[in-house]
């Protein structure tokens, strides 16, 4: 092996400490404009009424008024978003390996009230219409439904006790008129009644999907209906949007539906592009989902034709 001299080792070293200096510093930096972005614009609350949407480009917060194409930033960088009775939901991933992410929960004016460390890769996120009750989706490995590898973990947070339901699997669970034992059993995509009690939420057992209903006093789950996924409950708490499985394209795999809760009758929505969002709605009549890179819109009565309404965006959530 060859000797370095000593004034080669000491020339070693000093190229050691200014290449390791310029990388703590460079680490320091974007730590600093990590944590600067991470909370919102002291100007950027939920006071005003609008569609919030996460910025793609930045990563973001913005917001838009409903009518109009004005687009104002300023918000907390997220990865998935939520707002809805004055509470905004904030799933954010933590650099590193394996996946890593925080539930941030934020009040009106968007300041951090509690923060919760997450295993895997944010996925689904909602809040009630009271702003008391949250939940949110991650991947616990693989990072789409498209494929049969996935695993879920689906927790709901209960703002008013504090009580944290760190996993659904173990809410017992009724499929045709019996109560059903796996150990394949995942949930995802939770939606919350305006009684905060009341909560529909995909189920995956056996190779099928289900829509249950659940109870959270009684703690317990009951399908519904088979091949639904994400439901999304009307304001007026009458009708289910959800996405269907339609191919074994993974390219054209669901489309946008609507259930009628109280005749189970179903009908499609006007866009025929695969869809792989938790459609919010607007209001009673429009639901917003992402597509690609952008948010469109259509109405929930299965006319008209979908519309682009913001481009560059994701995790749309109508404030009123």
């Amino acid at each position: 092996m060859t000797q370095l001299s000593p004034r080669a080792r000491i020339l070693v070293i000093v190229l050691a400490v200014v290449v390791l200096s310029g990388a703590a510093a460079g680490y320091t930096v974007r730590s600093a404009k990590h944590r600067q972005q991470a909370s919102a614009d002291s100007g950027f609350t939920l006071a005003d009424p609008g569609l919030y949407f996460r910025d793609t480009d930045s990563g973001r917060i913005a917001r838009r008024p409903r009518d109009g194409d004005s687009r104002t930033a300023g918000g907390p960088s997220c990865e998935r978003f939520y707002a809805a009775g004055g509470t905004a939901l904030c799933l954010r991933r933590r650099p590193g390996l394996p996946p890593r992410a925080y539930a941030v929960v934020l009040d009106r004016r968007l300041r951090e009230v509690r923060r919760i460390a997450l295993p895997g890769i944010p996925n689904r996120a909602r809040v009630s219409a009271s702003g008391r009750m949250l939940s949110w989706t991650m991947f616990a490995s693989g990072d789409s439904y498209a494929t049969s590898a996935f695993s879920t973990r689906t927790s709901i947070l209960d703002l008013r006790t504090g009580y944290l339901v760190k996993s659904m699997e173990q809410i017992p669970l009724t499929i045709d008129g019996r109560r059903h034992h796996a150990p394949d059993v995942n949930y995802w995509g939770v939606t919350f009644a305006r009684d905060d009690n009341r909560f529909y939420a995909t189920v995956s057992t056996g190779g099928r999907t289900h829509l249950v209903e659940g109870d959270m006093r009684r703690w317990s789950a009951r399908a519904l209906r088979a091949n639904v996924e994400c439901p999304s409950l009307s304001p007026d708490n009458t009708r289910i949007a959800f996405k269907k499985k339609v191919s074994r394209d993974p390219g054209r795999s669901w489309r946008l539906y609507v259930l009628d809760l109280r005749t189970l009758r179903e009908h499609p929505l006007a866009e025929r592009q695969s869809v792989d969002d938790q459609a919010p709605w607007l209001d009673d009549r429009t639901l917003a989902y992402g597509r690609g890179r952008d948010i469109w819109t259509v109405p929930a009565d299965g006319s008209g034709e979908p519309r682009l309404l913001v481009p560059g965006a994701s995790s749309p959530a109508a404030v009123s």
